[in-house]
């Protein structure tokens, strides 16, 4: 089969297209034949060395976290041989084999089947990027998020930008609210439906009080990272929620300690460590409900065919696209 894999860590260029074995799934596991993967920023971060060696596979690395398929040996899934299943959960382009392949052996616990009215296409952008997902745990699991608050999930292009307004608003937020660093993603963001400050005409405090009166927001989902974390702890209002989720931008930041004490400010990280595969499983299996349902529609950037993988990731991490970008095989 077809797989994209590399023996070092480094660049873009140490991505190989390979031919290897179809895999033989050990007891219980479950074969899925990918059609569509997602391109993740934590495939860059581990290619590029920069998790502690404990944390992954040893070399080779095969890529990806995340993808849509036809199930054809089913192991201990439960589910029948031809059925569409998305990849929900483990460890796959880190801790074991990922999805940048024609076939993947899972765990059959990270297996959810795909309703017949979401395409391939939909399901994949829905877990490119773990955005929806992503959103969902935390505002649901972490924050404690009721109907009625209101949020913001900074970067319209990304992930968890998209996601966490589609989720906030789907959850019943009285404000969704996300940012971007162009005229032109704001105006694309509108044209969605969002709430989108530009942070080329105005700070995003200025902007988050603009748009909930001065009150400010009950949570805020921070994929960015960087001097937007602390903006948005600045945006926060009393009682309010940061959960942390990524670092797109930079692993550093600066912050005024005053917007944690007299705001009495919740910080959480997020990891999908925290979640158990029921968790996960019943989240991605309302998501999917939800994209079944016309009420979420997650955006799709560009497809690349798999043997551009490399063109994908560079995409990805330096142009800054609007929306999941997708390897086919």
């Amino acid at each position: 089969m077809r797989a994209i894999q590399y023996d070092e860590f480094g660049g873009y260029d140490v991505l190989r297209a390979v031919d290897v074995p179809v895999p033989v799934p050990a007891d219980g596991q479950a074969l899925v034949r990918l059609t569509l993967a997602g391109v993740n920023p934590l495939e860059d971060t581990v290619r590029s060395g920069k998790l502690p060696a404990a944390a992954v596979k040893p070399l080779p690395i095969r890529p990806g976290g995340f993808g849509v398929g036809v199930l054809t040996q089913p192991g201990a899934s439960g589910l029948p041989a031809g059925t569409r299943v998305i990849l929900s959960g483990g460890r796959y382009g880190v801790g074991a084999d990922g999805a940048w392949a024609e076939y993947i052996a899972v765990d059959p616990r990270h297996v959810v089947p795909v309703p017949d009215d979401v395409d391939d296409t939909a399901a994949a952008a829905l877990t490119a990027a773990t955005g929806h997902l992503t959103a969902y745990l935390a505002l649901t699991e972490l924050a404690g998020f009721r109907p009625g608050q209101s949020v913001l999930a900074p970067g319209v292009g990304g992930g968890v930008g998209q996601g966490g307004v589609d989720v906030a608003r789907v959850l019943g937020a009285s404000a969704a609210i996300t940012t971007a660093t162009s005229t032109a993603k704001a105006d694309r963001g509108r044209a969605l439906g969002f709430d989108v400050i530009d942070l080329t005409t105005e700070s995003l405090r200025d902007g988050v009080h603009r748009l909930t009166g001065g009150r400010g927001v009950d949570v805020v989902l921070d994929g960015v990272g960087g001097s937007v974390t602390g903006a948005a702890l600045g945006a926060l209002a009393v009682d309010g929620t940061l959960v942390s989720i990524g670092y797109a931008a930079s692993t550093r930041t600066e912050i005024d300690v005053t917007d944690l004490i007299w705001k009495n400010t919740h910080i959480h990280g997020f990891r999908f460590a925290l979640f158990t595969p029921e968790q996960i499983n019943a989240a991605n299996t309302h998501l999917l409900d939800l994209v079944a349902r016309k009420e979420i529609t997650p955006v799709v950037d560009r497809v690349f065919p798999l043997e551009q993988a490399a063109q994908a990731q560079r995409h990805l991490a330096e142009n800054g696209p609007f929306g999941r970008v997708l390897l086919a095989m």
